[in-house]
């Protein structure tokens, strides 16, 4: 199997790694030579150009998107497609608005260039032993590079979820649910802290995560941020919140849906920038970090 990937951030180098050691042959582009130099090193093939890259596989080729949502996926789309065949096939597999996959189908199909989301979750950490993966695309489509989906995803965690624009749909639900699940951790964990037991926080977290009905993948990582450090001096209050959620908020209105949790734990983020330092929105800044490599230590 042979792949074409732009892209190599922390989760792009992590899938490539992944599927280096599966026996992939992957052809990698970035616009910075440092990071195609060190997946070179792990057996990728780099290249110098989006042409070279394309040049380097063979029809019906498949290019892997990650780069961030928005206009860099359109700049790279229109990199990309005059260089490509009618029945070649590019993966967007960033965190990308669904509306936007749908328009840039519509405008890929008229060129007979195929065109699917992937929603992945599970962080840098997944990217290189095993992610949760989102599909939206047609059937054949999806039968193409189902092999490759496979070898990157864990074990049970892949499915084809509909037509172009329903894996990165499930994947923005996702994340506006994760907003609400890192929110309620932390005013638990400020409760706990302000309580009159003196609470060893981890060592309560790590009891949550022995068969609790809260046991849960965030919830270890919660643990493991107060074993750095109870208090988590080094953290910073303020909470970058990076479109997923206000996405969700926003497609839950337009279908008359009512979503009070995940629109207040938004809004907590946004006003995060202007409240004074506190412990809570600490917590999930080292969540933030722990599971995405997110930057959320305090400025020095």
């Amino acid at each position: 199997m042979k792949i074409g990937f732009v892209g190599l951030g922390k989760m792009g180098k992590g899938i490539v790694t992944h599927l280096l050691k599966e026996g992939v042959e992957v052809v990698c582009w970035n616009r910075s030579r440092d990071d195609i130099d060190e997946v070179v090193t792990k057996g990728a093939v780099g290249t110098q150009s989006h042409k070279e890259l394309i040049s380097k596989l063979t029809s019906p080729r498949i290019v892997w998107l990650m780069v961030p949502q928005g206009t860099p996926v359109d700049e790279m789309i229109d990199l990309l497609t005059p260089h490509l065949s009618s029945g070649d096939l590019i993966v967007d597999g960033g965190n990308s608005f669904y509306k936007d996959t749908i328009r840039r189908h519509v405008e890929l199909i008229k060129k007979g260039i195929r065109f699917m989301d992937v929603g992945v979750s599970g962080g840098p950490s997944g990217a290189l032993n095993g992610a949760c993966l989102m599909v939206g695309g047609s059937k054949k489509d999806y039968k193409l590079i189902a092999p490759i989906l496979k070898l990157i995803a864990a074990p049970g965690a892949l499915a084809h979820l509909g037509d172009v624009g329903a894996g990165h749909f499930a994947k923005m639900v996702h994340n506006g649910i994760e907003y609400g699940m890192m929110e309620a951790i932390a005013e638990g964990a400020a409760v706990l802290k302000e309580s009159r037991f003196n609470f060893n926080l981890s060592k309560v977290f790590d009891l949550y995560n022995q068969r609790s009905v809260i046991e849960s993948r965030l919830v270890e990582w919660a643990k493991e941020a107060f074993s750095d450090g109870e208090n988590l001096g080094d953290i910073s209050s303020i909470i970058e919140a990076t479109g997923e959620g206000e996405w969700t908020v926003k497609t839950a209105t337009e279908l008359g849906v009512d979503v009070p949790v995940i629109k207040k734990s938004l809004q907590i983020r946004k006003d995060s920038t202007n409240m004074p330092d506190n412990f809570r929105n600490r917590v999930v800044s080292a969540l933030r970090g722990k599971f995405g490599g997110h930057s959320v230590k305090k400025p020095n």
